[in-house]
């Protein structure tokens, strides 16, 4: 199998639960597993059994449509109230990735133009809606990865932060995207992947996609990155993003603010690539992005097989950063490549 045929999400054959591919076992272990409650639905967010932002956003409507089914109530106001409530119980699961509200806020517009049509009829509409969603996602991942291989030529090398591959979208992904779909037409590259600390989702899951591809590929820790830049090895460095700011600001992993800097340094392209369902209209600037916070066992804890810091230790743990506009060479969505304007003035 393709990296790129990776199916990570789907319904079962009954439509009655939500199958993902656990993104925590990778990549040892390659599982499946199906999900049909409120809380297990939640929990595969939380708990990153599922991630990405186009992927979480695919997911929340699959599951919101697997939870209507459980609603017992015949009365459309009621149906609808209840709908509600759940889609505001998965959006609380993560803050940071735009993509999950607007998704379930979709499904649940959906809901409230099925005014005087039965249930069973509003559910085959939420269906539709969300199957709707998945294939708009591989559209656009097919579009990001046309416009971001025009910024890649023969031989170059790219650094990639994160994980925006298949696993995080629907197919090709967005930052990994240009780099799968120019392997598929014989351009020769070579990615460097950084690690991604704390979750580790660049030695994971990027390396998991880039070999099942066979990408040339090399892992580095966070903190050689500058050391292999200064090296000449990097040409251009590529990034996903959870959400982008109305002026270009952009949130994603932690880590990316810093390599954005680096680049700036080097002298090298920053590229930010990420379906425009991410760009979140009422953030004016990265400011008003909200960030994540994670629990501090995934530093000390996480992947070890001994906790590898004293138990009483503080830590902080935020899950993004924000990677100022300035720093950005260019966003790329479905849409086109966007160059941030300066004096932070919108650029969408």
């Amino acid at each position: 199998m393709k990296n790129t045929e990776i199916i990570n999400i789907r319904l079962c054959d009954e439509n009655t639960s939500v199958i993902i591919l656990d993104q925590t076992l990778l990549p040892n272990d390659t599982v499946y597993i199906k999900l049909n409650s409120a809380e297990a639905l939640f929990e595969a967010i939380y708990t990153l059994r599922v991630r990405g932002a186009p992927a979480i956003g695919i997911f929340a409507a699959y599951a919101l449509y697997v939870l209507a089914r459980q609603i017992s109530s015949t009365n459309y106001e009621d149906f609808k109230t209840e709908v509600s409530k759940l889609s505001a119980y998965l959006n609380s699961s993560r803050p940071t990735a735009v993509n999950l509200g607007a998704q379930l806020n979709r499904m649940e517009k959906l809901v409230g133009s099925c005014a005087g049509q039965d249930i069973k009829q509003t559910l085959c509409a939420m269906k539709e809606e969300a199957d709707k969603i998945y294939n708009e996602d591989v559209e656009m991942c097919r579009a990001i990865s046309e416009h971001g291989l025009s910024l890649i030529q023969d031989g170059y090398g790219i650094m990639t932060q994160c994980n925006a591959g298949p696993v995080a979208t629907s197919k090709y992904g967005t930052a990994l995207g240009p780099i799968l779909l120019g392997h598929e037409r014989g351009i020769r590259q070579h990615a460097y992947i950084c690690e991604t600390r704390p979750l580790l989702q660049g030695s994971r899951l990027t390396a998991y996609e880039l070999k099942k591809a066979g990408v040339d590929c090399t892992l580095i820790c966070d903190n050689m990155a500058s050391f292999v830049m200064n090296e000449g090895k990097v040409n251009a460095v590529f990034a996903g993003c959870d959400r982008i700011a109305r002026n270009g600001d952009t949130a994603n992993k932690i880590g990316t603010s810093g390599l954005a800097i680096l680049a700036k340094h080097y002298g090298i392209p920053f590229y930010i690539f990420g379906p425009s369902t991410t760009i979140d209209m009422e953030s004016a600037t990265g400011a008003d992005i909200e960030i994540e916070l994670r629990k501090p066992e995934e530093i000390k804890e996480m992947f070890f097989t001994k906790p590898m810091a004293p138990a009483d230790i503080n830590c902080y743990n935020p899950a993004f950063d924000v990677t100022s506009s300035s720093l950005i060479t260019a966003i790329i969505t479905e849409k086109g490549i966007f160059k941030p304007k300066e004096n932070n003035s919108p650029i969408f």
